[in-house]
């Protein structure tokens, strides 16, 4: 199985698929081995927290949960649209990702 994913931590993104479609947010988080990605104040679940010790408060917390990453496309900073990633090698070896439409550098 392939775990590659075209998103990195930081990266600006767009949800294209499912209850959150159309929202933008950053990439906190990516997990390679499952193909999914936390995005910022997008897909909010709750959570059930225990309290653990003795005082401590439990209750319901809300945060954001994973989604699969082929649900969400990377924003181009300099054209502002969502995008495919596309790769260009440089004159030294080294591949570098860019915007498929713009060209610019990602």
């Amino acid at each position: 199985m392939n775990n590659k994913v075209h998103v990195k931590t930081g990266d600006t993104v767009k949800i294209i698929s499912g209850r959150d479609r159309g929202k933008q947010g950053k990439v906190i988080a990516v997990a390679p081995k499952e193909g999914k990605v936390i995005v910022e104040k997008c897909n909010i679940v709750s959570k059930h927290i225990k309290p653990r010790r003795m005082g401590e408060a439990g209750g319901i917390v809300k945060a954001e949960g994973a989604i699969y990453a082929s649900k969400v496309q990377i924003v181009c900073p300099r054209c502002g649209k969502q995008t495919r990633v596309a790769h260009k090698i440089l004159a030294d070896g080294k591949k570098e990702r860019i915007c498929a439409k713009c060209k610019e550098t990602l």
